[in-house]
């Protein structure tokens, strides 16, 4: 766990040594209230909550999540640091879960940047703050699967483009797969059972029970399973460039 603790705390000192995680933050908060005061029309609803907010955040973090992780291996590769890293005394697991820690520690930053949102609905009326806290952690959790595979991808390339492109084209297939134009899609060629299976790996099918506030055990074993898979992917991916 110390070693764990070593690589996260490397990770997530890493984030703050530079200026660019501040834009990231700095963009996050914009859109934030972007998507919430004006594309999803919160005065012109006349309903104070942060159903908009958490309704678009999906699609932002499909495109800001794989902003982060897309340097997570790539930059150890391309700068030669990973050799380094590699002998010091921490398994490769251990590397893969605390930089992954870090990362997700770092969105969490973000997530509480977020706060006076929060606090803006509550004066402008009275939410269900019980909901609003439910969905805050299910955007952690949808954020610690996007950041899983961009881990993964990131360990797939040195070009942190390409480890971009890659997470971000992953996460689309993940998100838009519960989308009704695609199920309505796959239905017209294949059972409902395969479209069901589809829907259940869906980013939207999980995630919309928890802006509801609503914590049930589907939703907690997609995460883990989700997270657990593309870790020990980027294991795997991580010792067979090592091994290359």
């Amino acid at each position: 766990m110390s070693r764990i603790l070593a690589i996260f705390q490397r990770e997530l000192s890493g984030y703050f040594n530079t200026p660019i995680a501040y834009v990231f933050l700095i963009i996050f908060v914009m859109l934030g209230g972007l998507f919430t005061f004006y594309i999803g029309n919160l005065y012109e609803r006349g309903v104070a909550d942060l159903v908009p907010y958490f309704t678009y955040l999906p699609w932002l973090f499909l495109i800001l999540v794989p902003a982060i992780s897309m340097r997570l291996w790539s930059e150890e590769r391309r700068s030669g640091t990973i050799e380094l890293l590699m002998t010091m005394p921490v398994s490769v697991w251990q590397a893969v879960v605390g930089k992954w820690l870090a990362s997700v520690a770092f969105v969490a930053v973000a997530l509480a940047c977020t706060v006076p949102l929060w606090l803006t609905v509550n004066y402008l009326g009275s939410p269900d703050n019980g909901v609003i806290a439910v969905s805050y952690l299910g955007a952690l959790a949808l954020a610690s699967v996007f950041l899983a595979i961009g881990s993964c991808m990131s360990a797939l390339t040195s070009n942190q483009v390409i480890a971009f492109v890659l997470a971000v084209s992953a996460g689309f297939v993940f998100v838009t797969s519960g989308t009704p134009v695609v199920l309505d899609a796959v239905r017209t060629v294949a059972p409902e059972a395969i479209a069901a299976g589809i829907a259940s790996l869906s980013v939207l099918t999980h995630y919309d029970g928890l802006t509801r506030g609503l914590i049930d055990v589907p939703a907690v074993v997609w995460v883990i399973s989700m997270t657990a898979f593309w870790l020990f992917a980027t294991t795997l991916a991580v010792e067979f460039k090592k091994a290359g």
